[in-house]
This record gives structure tokens, sequence and C-alpha cells, in this order.
């Protein structure tokens, strides 16, 4: 099918430059925040360059768990509104609290209803379907070797293929995309982990034949922007991107910062989660340091008092224009960036990823979020070039 954008081969290819990533973080529900903030972009560059999805601009689209689903529902060309629909949709069915399902003596959430909603949306692809609009690029956690896997539909990928030298070896390229989706999202405790064949059973002498993967936010690429550049510039992954302020560009959609303080007058136990959702936190503000570290950007924030926008650029060339919209979910921060005052315990019901009540709330702070964070001039017209280099 002819779009007058770039062919899929094109979008993965070194060529045509220059290159355009989206990544979108996990968080939830939350995502609805994300949807908002990618439906302005979508209508920018329906403006600008006539694109009917997101999947005609960029040449890769990165997601973990929640961002996994809106990053596999745009690969295949899907615009915001259908992926808004299905989410929902989502929300209301999986998201459903029962008295015997507590979190920790059994996970919080029926695993087989996130199942059979991620296949009525992606069917029976595989990761080598012919019908992909764009790049997709997942992150999940393996639990049972505590490696980070990140799983993507590229042809020229090491283990996408089968290969005479690793005969049992299930190809990448075969599994379902439901399944590769559905791991990213298996957040421990709230769902089970999700099993994946990763040699075939005639070699029972293989202890790893199934593969138990946990939701990639247990990684520490929960935003998955930086292993999206790793992905695309190291040799390993063979995309083979060229970089450059004027070559590759990087947009970067969060879920809402959660506060990092742990009340430390509580439990033990307690403190423990807490501090175990503050490393997520410090693991999420790493990586917005790297990449303002090698980038030029018009979004950069203040990581820290001592750090602040972590410049000047390391080597002093640029390897990326990076763009980074997203909400803290800081009483200052509502004041400032968003004009409304808001309440400590509004907040932290906010900060809640389970909630299917905070939709419609959630998606008025993101429609707030994208109006004032998202601007034509972040999307620079050296971009908008699709023809071969």
């Amino acid at each position: 099918m002819s779009t007058g954008f770039r062919s899929f081969e094109q979008h993965l290819s070194p060529a045509p430059a220059p290159k355009r990533i989206l990544s979108l973080d996990g968080g939830g529900l939350r995502g609805m925040l994300s949807l908002q903030v990618l439906r302005k972009i979508e209508a920018l560059l329906k403006e600008r360059v006539g694109a009917t999805c997101l999947g005609d601009y960029f040449d890769l689209i990165a997601g973990t768990s929640t961002g996994a689903i809106i990053a596999g529902g745009l690969s295949l060309g899907m615009t915001v509104d259908q992926i808004e629909e299905h989410y929902r949709a989502l929300g209301a069915t999986v998201f459903k609290r029962s008295f015997w399902r507590r979190g920790f003596v059994s996970d919080k959430f029926d695993a087989n209803k996130v199942a059979a909603a991620l296949q009525g949306v992606f069917g029976t692809r595989t990761l080598n379907c012919t019908d992909f609009r764009t790049g997709l690029l997942v992150v999940a956690k393996r639990l049972d070797t505590g490696s980070t896997w990140v799983l993507t539909n590229n042809p020229r990928a090491k283990y996408f293929k089968p290969g005479d030298d690793r005969s049992t070896t299930i190809p990448n390229g075969e599994y379902p995309l439901w399944q590769v989706i559905r791991a990213s999202t298996a957040a421990p405790t709230f769902f089970e982990p999700e099993l994946i064949s990763i040699h075939s059973p005639d070699r029972p002498d293989r202890r790893d034949t199934t593969g138990h993967f946990v939701d990639g936010g247990v990684s520490p690429h929960n935003n998955p922007s930086l292993h999206a550049l790793m992905a695309v510039t190291m040799g390993g992954y063979e995309f083979g991107w060229q970089t450059g302020a004027d070559k590759l560009l990087l947009v970067s959609v969060g879920t809402g910062k959660a506060s990092p303080t742990v009340d430390i007058s509580r439990l033990a136990a307690l403190q423990g989660v807490a501090a175990l959702n503050s490393l997520m936190e410090d693991c999420g503000d790493l990586v917005e340091a790297m990449l303002q570290w090698l980038s030029v950007s018009d979004t950069a924030r203040r990581i820290d008092r001592e750090m602040g926008l972590a410049g000047p650029v390391l080597g002093k060339t640029p390897m990326l224009t990076y763009q980074r919209y997203n909400a803290l979910f800081d009483r200052d921060w509502f004041k400032s960036a968003l004009e409304r005052d808001v309440s400590d315990d509004y907040l932290r019901g906010m900060e809640v990823m389970d909630e299917p009540g905070n939709l419609d709330e959630l998606k008025k702070i993101g429609q707030a979020i994208a109006e004032r964070q998202v601007q034509a001039a972040h999307f620079p017209p050296v971009f908008d070039k699709d023809e071969p280099a």
C-alpha cells in the first residue's frame, strides 16, 4: 500500500535519513496521559506533513509495559483515537478488583483477561507479520535469567530468523505480538509472568526451554528511550542508524513522574516498597539525564539542584535531537505548569496505576500537558525529509 511515506523496510533501514524515534513509558492506566500528548503530536504532523497516523512519520516506536500496548497499535498504523478506544475497554475489563486477589498471596488481577484483550486487538500476528507500518521495540524482563530483553520487528536482528547454529531456538520473529506485549506488561504482584517458548520442546536437555517474562518496568528501562537509542546505534542490534542533531530525533512521552519521597515513619515493609518505587524513579531520572547530556533539546528539565540540565553536551557534539513530555505529580509543578491548585490526596490518587475511575481525570491532565508542552518547533523541518539520502 502506497501512503506517500516510507515503507516498512525504509523505516528500519539505515537509509533514508534522517530517522525519528517515538518512545513511550510504562505506567499502567496512566498511559491515558500519554495518549493525549500523542493526539496533539498526531494532529501537528497531520497538518504539517499529511501523516494519517504516527506510524507514517516515526521510523521506530518503542514502548515498555503500557507503553508497549500503545506502541504496538501505533506500529500497525492505528490512530490515537482507535488506541484510546481499545485502552478504555482494556481498563474496564482487566482492572476489576476481587476480594480473593490481594497482590501478595496471589496476583492482583487475572492475566488471562489481559491475554484475551490483547489477542482481541493484535490477533494472531507475530513479530514477522507483514502489516507493520513501522518499526516496533518492546522492553521486557526475563525473570528466570535476570536479563532485560529488547524485542523488535527488525528482520536483520540477530535472533529474528532461524539459524543453522541454533536449530532448536524459536526465532524472535515467530513470537506472537500479543504475547510479547503481554510479557512487557506483566507487572509483579499485579499479573502473573508471561511464559514464552524460547527453545522447541524436542530439547529436553535444555533447562531454559521456557522464559518467564515480567514487566519491562522492573528493568532500568521503564522509560525505553535510552535503550531505543542504544538499539539503533550499537552494532549488535543491526539497525546501523546515523547520529547527529539533524539526523536523529527522539520524542519521549511519560505517564507522570511520581513523588520519590519515602515516608520513613511507616512500617519497614512499606518503606521497602516505597524504596523500590523510588529506585524506579531514580532509573527514570538517569535515563533523562543521559539523553539530555547527549542531545540538543527544547524540553530539557532540571534533573536535580546540583546536576541542573545535565549539560554541557558530552563531547560537544550532540548525538540527537531529544524532546520529552511528562507531568510531575507535585503540587508546585501543577501550579506552575498547569495553573491548577491540587491537594496531596489528589496527587496520590492520580499516581495509582490500576484505577479505571481515574481515566477521565487523567485525560484532562494529559490534554493540559499536551496543550502547554507540545510545540511545532520541537519537530524541526529537517526531520520532515522522507526521500532516500
